[in-house]
């Protein structure tokens, strides 16, 4: 791994996550919103939102999954990373989020909610330090990381993009 992405995991105090790279929650809300506010999607109370840090490295990418609220991403450090969706009907889109605002990249992007969504660094040797804000806040409840073969039984027309941004 790279020093400077070690560097920032360190002083961070960033941990792996379940669908590649580190990360650390910096923010949950005191107030919640109760369940039975909440569309039907939500089992549970829900924090009004939640922000972390996430960081990815060339070696490194996050697998595809969704959550059930849209995902605010913020472009900090690094080089650009290249996220890729696919929405229910099976549309794909990519959008690279970075600070070459002049070259297209966005510092900030809005992933739909229920949209299947992998993201990964695009240039090699690399890190990209980004931040995550949900609302509803983020439960693991409304996360989905599926098997590789249970995304290309549902949209066979990506399996090639599916094989790339899955771990199984």
């Amino acid at each position: 791994m790279l020093t400077a992405a070690q560097s920032i995991i360190k002083k961070l105090a960033l941990e792996p996550h379940p669908e590649g790279g580190y990360f650390k929650e910096t923010y949950r809300s005191e107030g919640e919103i109760s369940e039975n506010q909440l569309p039907d999607v939500f089992k549970g109370n829900r924090n009004y939102s939640t922000c972390i840090y996430f960081l990815l490295t060339s070696e490194t990418f996050s697998a595809f999954h969704k959550i059930n609220q849209e995902e605010i991403w913020h472009f900090y450090k690094g080089d650009a990373i290249q996220l890729v969706m696919i929405s229910e009907e099976g549309e794909l889109s990519e959008v690279i989020i970075g600070n070459d605002i002049e070259n297209g990249e966005l510092p900030q992007f809005v992933v739909p909610k229920h949209y299947w969504f992998a993201a990964k660094v695009i240039q090699p040797e690399s890190y990209a330090l980004t931040g995550c804000t949900v609302a509803p806040g983020f439960d693991f409840k409304d996360f989905t990381l599926p098997t590789r073969q249970e995304l290309i039984d549902k949209f066979p027309q990506h399996q090639d993009l599916i094989t790339k941004f899955t771990h199984h």
